[in-house]
């Protein structure tokens, strides 16, 4: 026997089989292609996607640890460009209206069901715009309204953070007139008729001892979360895809194409 490449004498039942059932499923080959294309556009778009709320998460938690380390300034010094200074420190001088309140649900504290106390306050240069007072324990039963803090009538100052109405606590509206307890609106700003203000502000203290809330508004937690950890777990499933595809055509190719070729002869 010459020296040379040796071949391997496959069955010829299992060669024409081998070869017919690629023949047959070539056809679907190009379908395959673009279904696994389209898995793999769409585990980039979606790595793409967690990456940025990645970055954005973090760019947040930048400016929540600047912005509440400055010092305090005026409120008209910050509302030229609230983006850039929400989370600072603020002092302002007005009046609470406490007919003027809300109460936004499913706010908890230590454990504890409660509520987050808004009321709308006017500044002595005209703005209105509603102060978080902090939270408030929810009544004994579904029927019983919490017991709010009494709040000063009057001129009085408070200092707070400024925040954002696009980041104001999510949640569904349950209001309490004063004096009438029986009282049941959905938003308290739409049944005054008045507006307010795109932000709002965290009351932290002010002239008034009783301007400290009990439980005031809490920082958000300020970590990266899971988002990047996200994104790379969408990279490994579109390197899935690529493996499995190959695993398929693999399975579907001739048997010439892995280098075993027919001998010659029966």
């Amino acid at each position: 026997m010459p020296v040379g490449r040796r071949l391997f004498r496959a069955p010829l039942s299992c060669r024409r089989g081998r070869e017919a059932l690629s023949r047959k499923r070539e056809s679907y080959s190009l379908v395959r292609s673009l279904i696994a294309l389209l898995l793999i556009t769409g585990c980039f778009w979606a790595a793409q996607w967690q990456y940025d709320r990645g970055i954005a998460r973090q760019d947040r938690n930048n400016a929540i640890e600047r912005n509440t380390v400055v010092a305090s300034s005026a409120l008209n010094e910050l509302v030229n460009d609230p983006i850039r200074n929400e989370w600072k420190p603020l002092t302002v001088s007005g009046e609470f209206d406490s007919t003027d309140q809300v109460l936004l649900r499913n706010r908890y504290f230590e454990g504890q069901y409660g509520f987050q106390l808004l009321t709308r306050f006017n500044a002595i240069d005209g703005k209105s715009f509603w102060v978080d007072c902090g939270w408030v324990k929810a009544g004994a039963t579904a029927l019983t309204p919490p017991e709010l803090p009494t709040l000063p009538t009057g001129l009085v100052e408070i200092f707070g953070r400024l925040r954002l109405d696009s980041s104001l606590p999510q949640g569904s509206f349950f209001a309490i007139p004063v004096g009438n307890s029986k009282g049941l609106i959905s938003e308290a700003d739409e049944e005054s008729g008045e507006k307010s203000e795109s932000f709002y502000i965290d009351l932290l203290g002010g002239s008034q001892p009783s301007l400290t809330p009990k439980v005031p508004a809490q920082l958000p937690e300020l970590s990266d979360g899971p988002h990047l950890a996200y994104a790379l777990q969408w990279l490994f499933f579109a390197g899935l895809v690529v493996y499995g595809r190959f695993l398929i055509r693999r399975e579907i190719l001739p048997i010439k194409e892995f280098g075993v070729e027919p001998a010659s002869g029966n």
